[in-house]
């Protein structure tokens, strides 16, 4: 278990904003993904449009 999974404020602050660590790993992986796919085959992948920055709520 991570450290900050023991703390009851990240509990709190994962109910109010999200799982932001866990968004940012799966976003992550899926860059790499697609990354290594364009170089193994040299080609970008038809249908999938660049992906844009979710902006932090108002108030963050």
């Amino acid at each position: 278990m991570a450290v900050w999974q023991e703390a009851p404020i990240y509990d709190r602050l994962v109910t109010e904003r999200g799982d932001v660590p866990a968004q940012v790993r799966r976003e992550a992986e899926q860059t790499l993904r697609g990354l290594e796919q364009v170089l193994r085959s040299g080609v970008v992948p038809s249908g999938t449009p660049p992906q844009q920055a979710q902006p932090f709520p108002p108030g963050s």
